[in-house]
């Protein structure tokens, strides 16, 4: 698998995601066990939906800890706003609509459209790597191309 590069926080909270998802696993049990005890297995719809469960949520954890082991965390201290790269703040200017939106770069495990924070593998994202403040960034989206001013770089 890929090397995933996040923050501090961002790790933290995968961490404290697991060990909620691993909690759960005796309230799991507990169901398969109560449904194995209601009789015949093979016309068992409770033990089925218990052990699908059971199934999603082991398949879960192991995709997450896959996640973890092959996460790198990025040292916030060593980011500069000299260039746009993960972890800027940058905002940017629609050329053709004069309309600024302000991003966060952030690794996929991270992004949240929400709290304006979008990964480094988006079309957006990359089409703004390496560019300076006052650079142009024409992007191809899915619509077709846009352009975007680099206004500002921060942290």
């Amino acid at each position: 698998m890929a090397i995933t590069y996040m923050t501090e926080d961002g790790y933290k909270k995968l961490k404290e995601e697991i060990n909620a998802l691993e909690s759960e696993r005796p309230a799991i049990s507990k169901q398969i066990a109560e449904a194995r005890d209601k009789g015949d297995l093979s016309e068992n719809a409770e033990y089925d939906a218990a052990k699908e469960a059971q199934g999603l949520l082991e398949a879960k954890i192991a995709q997450m800890k896959n996640l973890l082991a092959n996460a790198r965390i990025i040292n916030e201290d060593a980011i500069g706003i000299d260039v746009v790269q993960i972890l800027n703040k940058v905002t940017i200017r629609n050329t053709k609509n004069n309309q600024q939106m302000t991003y966060t770069l952030v690794a996929e495990s991270e992004a949240n459209l929400k709290e304006h924070k979008i990964a480094v593998s988006t079309p957006v994202a990359q089409g703004l790597m390496g560019k300076k403040v006052g650079d142009i960034a024409e992007i191809k989206v899915p619509s077709g191309m846009m352009s975007f001013e680099i206004v500002n770089i921060s942290i």
